[in-house]
Formats: structure tokens, C-alpha cells, sequence
């Protein structure tokens, strides 16, 4: 990956945060109700991550530690798309992305594929950060391509 793109991701993850005082927060009902919608067959942590295994993977899995390459689509529960990788994804260690990308990504393989469903708390927190509103659930489809 080239170093501009995983410092406009750095400088995405470490934005200050900004309040939208018109949203209100997600609940795990609006996560159960969208689960739902979809068709999901989804399984909840005990943090309250909530995921899909479409395709494990058969390669390496990743702990909290390690370096990883990930494809994804990150979008809100209405289905507005708020950030993407390229196909060849984007590599960072788990300890830099939100707290249910560090345990989400660990469900995985290399190889593997699925949906994060991941609650506020695990992700932005109730002040949001950039264009994420505080309180948002965000939805992400990866690929764990590989874990160096």
C-alpha cells in the first residue's frame, strides 16, 4: 500500500470528534431490526459485535496484535456507504482501528469473508468522529486478505 493512503486512513481513524446533536443514538434493537431486514444469520460477542461468516478462510488467524490486509465497504444500517478499499485493501495493525475491528478481524482466516456489525460502542462512541455521527451502528463487508 502506499504510505499517502494508510495516512489518510490514520488521519480518518485519529480525526477529532464531532457531535451531531440531531442523531440519535443506535440500539441493539435497530441492529436486531436490520439483521432481520436482511436475512442475516448473525452471532453477537459478548461485547455485543455482532458478525457474519460467509467464508471463513483457511490461512492464517490473526490475534490483536498483528499486521493485517483488509478489503472492505463500511456503510450505516440505511445502507449509505461512508468508506471503502480498493480491492487490493489496506494494511494496519489491529491495535489502530476501533475496537470492533480488533475483535472482529480475530473471527476470521485469511482468505475469510464476512459482515461486522458493529455498535457504537465498539466503534465512534456516542461524539462520532469525521463524518460518522456519534451513536451511528456501522455495517462493514471485509475480506481478511492476509496477516503479516
Amino acid at each position: 500500500m502506499k504510505p499517502y493512503l494508510l495516512s489518510v486512513f490514520v488521519i480518518f481513524l485519529l480525526s477529532s470528534c464531532i457531535k451531531d446533536d440531531n442523531f440519535t443514538p443506535q440500539t441493539e434493537d435497530d441492529i436486531k431490526a436490520y439483521i432481520a431486514e436482511n436475512n442475516l444469520t448473525a452471532k453477537k460477542t459478548n461485547s455485543g459485535l455482532y458478525y457474519v461468516i460467509q467464508k471463513k478462510g483457511t490461512g492464517t488467524q490473526p490475534t490483536a496484535n498483528s499486521n493485517v490486509r483488509v478489503a472492505y465497504k463500511g456503510y450505516f444500517l440505511d445502507k449509505n456507504v461512508f468508506d471503502q478499499s480498493s480491492a487490493d485493501g489496506i494494511t494496519f495493525n489491529l491495535q489502530q482501528v476501533i475496537r470492533g475491528w480488533t475483535e472482529g478481524i480475530q473471527l476470521f482466516k485469511e482468505g475469510g469473508e464476512g459482515i461486522l456489525i458493529v455498535p457504537y460502542q465498539l466503534g465512534y462512541g456516542s461524539n462520532g468522529r469525521g463524518g460518522i455521527p456519534g451513536g451511528a451502528v456501522l455495517v462493514f463487508d471485509i475480506k481478511l486478505i492476509s496477516v503479516n
